[in-house]
């Protein structure tokens, strides 16, 4: 597992959010948990929680030798059977700064060491708890927007994808087998070790190679969230269209142009993924200093955009500028939508020519709240891909140096197949990179500094 080793010594952090309230949960693991916390704990009833034979909860106060700290409830949870394999005492305090910093110096004082970001699960995972995949779908419940992005970190939480990624690696290692067979025993009289039984084998991890790539945009989308800017001219109802796709109204809507002089952001839900909406200043020759600032703000917004919705009001003939600025948007290489405004004024108005080179055209009013049901299916199928949402049991790639590592083994197996009549010297070259590739996943062959980097991302006390 990359060289590393399973730490010896006792780390301890504040495991819960900063803030108020009404418990607060300070947290220690190593060899030393539970003798070191029986340093600063006085049971209500008497009991050591060092001895086995005491239970697992315990009440009582922290103390020091000024006396009680905080009146708490102790939890321990002895190795193995806990997250990270180790002793575990979770001291529950009074959920405020005051008790849980007082009782995290005063753990300190008798021996533990504060915990680094993410150590915790590092520690679940180098006691081979969990892999690499499960340990980063930890952080990614923390950080779930959806219920869908929270299925999906579940899914891989419980290990869906590691069992997908597992079986891939179980076929390779028999190919493997097969093929330095072949090498090691090539003149005796023995069953052909490389032959199309073999070549199928390998075929089809391929193909499960393949459609477990096809889900990195889906799985990164849930995971990350997209980014979608509303554009036009000012006065064509893009405020209102902000505000009737998060059914609120966050935008301040006027009759006069250029109310918006700021973006404004919020986050919405569009087939389970998280999108930030951006609400951006009217696109015209800036009158002051106030209205310049805007309109250069909206058009990073743009630049920055996974997807842009241009608004044009359906209810006037459009505008040469308009034309202008969906040249400028078709330029982005971005999906885009053409949103058609105020259509409940002019119901038969078309779209104007070049709204051909659009991704979706689509019928709206803002104010009505006509026409959002099929602008967000627009916008979920140009972000999902036609193939829609993915089901959460078949396991999704959500991360790059997940999507890159199988793509360098999908590409090692291609090599492999397309040489399949060379030497079976040359094909175990393959076969191992597609390996190696395959354990960066899974945490197997993942180099050291890349894990530090990962678990780095992870909360403190996580």
């Amino acid at each position: 597992m990359a060289g590393l080793s399973a730490p010896e010594d006792t780390i301890t952090a504040i495991s819960t959010p900063p803030g108020e309230g009404g418990i607060g949960i300070v947290r220690l693991s190593g060899p030393e948990a539970a003798a070191i916390a029986h340093e600063v704990f006085a049971s209500s009833r008497g009991r050591d929680i060092r001895d086995p034979r005491a239970g697992r909860v315990f009440h009582g106060a922290i103390v020091d030798e000024d006396g009680p700290i905080d009146e708490v409830l102790v939890h321990v949870m002895r190795a193995p059977h806990s997250y990270t394999r180790e002793d575990v005492v979770e001291i529950n305090c009074h959920g405020g700064n005051g008790p849980l910093h007082a009782v995290l110096e005063l753990v300190l004082t008798r021996g533990a060491r504060l915990a680094a970001p993410g150590e915790f699960t590092k520690r679940a995972f180098l006691n081979g708890r969990i892999d690499l995949v499960q340990a980063e779908a930890v952080i990614d419940r923390i950080r779930a927007q959806t219920q869908a992005g929270l299925r999906a970190a579940s899914a891989a939480a419980g290990g869906v994808l590691s069992t997908t990624l597992h079986a891939l690696a179980s076929t390779l290692a028999d190919a493997q087998a097969r093929i330095e067979a072949a090498v090691d025993f090539p003149e005796e009289d023995l069953p052909e070790f490389v032959d199309p039984a073999l070549r199928g084998s390998l075929e089809e991890a391929l193909a499960r190679m393949r459609a477990l790539l096809a889900t990195a945009r889906q799985g990164r989308l849930y995971r990350e969230g997209a980014r979608a800017a509303i554009a036009g001219r000012p006065n064509v109802g893009k405020s209102s269209l902000f505000n009737a796709l998060l059914r609120d109204a966050r935008a301040i809507v006027t009759s006069a142009p250029g109310t918006t002089r700021d973006t404004l952001e919020e986050v919405i839900t569009i087939e389970g993924a998280p999108v930030r909406l951006t609400d951006t200043a009217g696109l015209r020759e800036a009158d002051g200093e106030a209205e310049r600032i805007g309109v250069d703000r909206a058009r990073r917004a743009l630049e920055e955009a996974d997807i842009v919705i241009l608004v044009l009001d359906a209810s006037e003939p459009p505008r040469p500028d308009e034309e202008a600025l969906g040249a400028e948007v078709a330029k982005l290489d971005t999906p885009a939508v053409l949103a058609l405004n105020k259509s409940d004024l002019a119901p038969g108005a078309p779209a104007p020519p070049w709204g051909a080179e659009f991704d979706a055209v689509c019928r709206v009013s803002a104010t009505e709240g006509t026409g959002l049901d099929g602008l967000e299916q627009a916008l979920g199928r140009l972000l999902l891909g036609s193939e829609g949402a993915v089901s959460y049991g078949q396991g999704l790639i959500t991360r790059a140096h997940q999507q890159d590592s199988l793509r360098r083994a999908a590409e090692a197996l291609e090599r492999l197949l397309g040489n399949f009549e060379a030497s079976p010297e040359f094909l175990s070259l393959d076969l191992r990179e597609a390996q190696h590739a395959l354990g960066e996943i899974t945490g197997e062959t993942t180099p050291d500094a890349v894990l530090d980097r990962i678990f780095s991302s992870f909360c403190i006390g996580k």
